[in-house]
């Protein structure tokens, strides 16, 4: 990687430094790299990287360029102990392995199958009137490889969805979550209101996942109290304005620095970084570009220091970009951001689609940890020309 023009040696206090690891590639691939000692396992998991994209922030101006490990421990030493500090603390949880999801099985991602007992959810396969029909889809979808279930009552579609009361939401979802919490997976609450978190919870759920980042009255406090993980996904908008038109100055560094303010508020709140989960946000707050870009930076949520979810199935953006008028049309868009997230370490997914999302994400396991079978590293030297 030729020495990058774009590494200031003096930073100026206000300057924000991102690193984003790039490039990502299979750990069983680590043997055949130039210089296996300048390779970081990318959070303790199943990928390493060789490098980083170096992003600075100026205000609204960001400048971004490539940069070896070489190339950072020399750019480091020029900087001041503060920015120094931001450096070795990225890097440190780049290559650290969060606690909330250690163990993913087989190197592949958790898959988190949605469940909404809802009437009128953006995609018909997941419209789910009754609490029986929920649960008899929520145990297909383990059959068919879910490591998680998310089971949500209020609708978050495109184009008018309409807040669901607290009652009612608590009627939709906590006989579904009573009559789950025997399975061998883990159970989630999707839910943005305090009290349907703490009854879910009490009903047997193990993990709240929230669209606002607990920023909803008592939100906070009760995920606090209930013990238990949490997913923070990137929405600042309420919920009437949460799929308008938004503009960021860069959305992936904005996504960023929104989430990294929410861990630091959860955790003077008593919720620590080890019980969150973070999620940018894919469809929300953005537009289908917007979208995009998030998804082509989401290894830099890494450096947030938490296990990283992404929820891309079957949403509007793959249309917009690759087409697919309808919610029905976009699997293979899905199972193509999903293999994509999956080859930048992410840790979770959350999709409708379990047993075709399991095969993709399986087989592309498979794949990389085949990379380097019955081969052996072999390491060129110069030889001098005959006189």
């Amino acid at each position: 990687m030729p020495d990058s023009p774009d590494l200031p040696s003096r930073l100026e206090p206000g300057v924000a430094v991102y690193l984003r690891p790039h490039p990502v590639f299979p750990r069983a691939q680590a043997a055949l790299a130039p210089d296996r000692s300048r390779t970081l396992p990318l959070t303790g998991g199943a990928h390493v990287f060789s490098g980083c994209e170096v992003l600075i922030r100026e205000g609204n101006d960001v400048r971004a360029g490539l940069a070896d490990f070489s190339q950072i421990d020399r750019w480091k030493r020029s900087l001041s102990e503060a920015h120094g500090r931001a450096v070795d603390e990225q890097l440190d949880r780049l290559t650290r392995a969060p606690p909330t999801l250690t163990g993913v099985p087989g190197g592949r991602p958790r898959i988190m199958g949605v469940v909404n007992v809802t009437p009128d959810s953006f995609y018909a396969g997941s419209r789910i009137a009754s609490v029986s029909a929920a649960v008899d889809v929520a145990r297909e979808m383990v059959e068919a490889g879910a490591d998680v279930i998310d089971v949500g009552g209020e609708s978050t579609r495109p184009g008018g969805a309409l807040p669901v009361g607290v009652d009612e939401e608590i009627s939709r979802v906590i006989p579904v979550i009573r009559a789950l919490a025997g399975l061998s997976v883990s159970i989630s609450v999707d839910t943005r209101h305090a009290r349907v978190m703490m009854e879910g919870v009490a009903a047997g759920a193990s993990m709240i996942n929230d669209i606002s980042a607990l920023t909803g009255e008592g939100s906070l406090e009760a995920a606090a109290a209930a013990n238990v993980p949490v997913v923070l996904m990137h929405c600042p908008a309420e919920f009437s304005a949460m799929h308008r038109q938004t503009s960021y100055d860069h959305v992936a560094l904005d996504a960023f620095d929104w989430l990294a303010e929410r861990i630091e508020i959860c955790g003077s709140a008593g919720l620590p970084r080890e019980r969150l989960i973070v999620d940018p946000g894919i469809g929300f707050a953005k537009q289908a570009p917007q979208s995009a870009a998030v998804l082509a930076r989401v290894s830099l949520f890494h450096a947030l220091g938490c296990p990283v979810l992404v929820g891309a199935s079957r949403k509007s953006f793959i249309g917009r970009l690759a087409g697919g008028d309808t919610a029905d049309d976009r699997l293979p868009g899905s199972l193509a951001a999903a293999l994509w997230a999956q080859n930048q370490g992410v840790q979770m997914l959350r999709v409708h689609d379990v047993a075709e999302t399991r095969q993709a994400t399986v087989l592309q396991a498979a794949i990389d940890a085949h990379l380097t079978e019955e081969t052996r590293p072999f390491h060129c030297t110069r030889t001098p020309p005959a006189d």
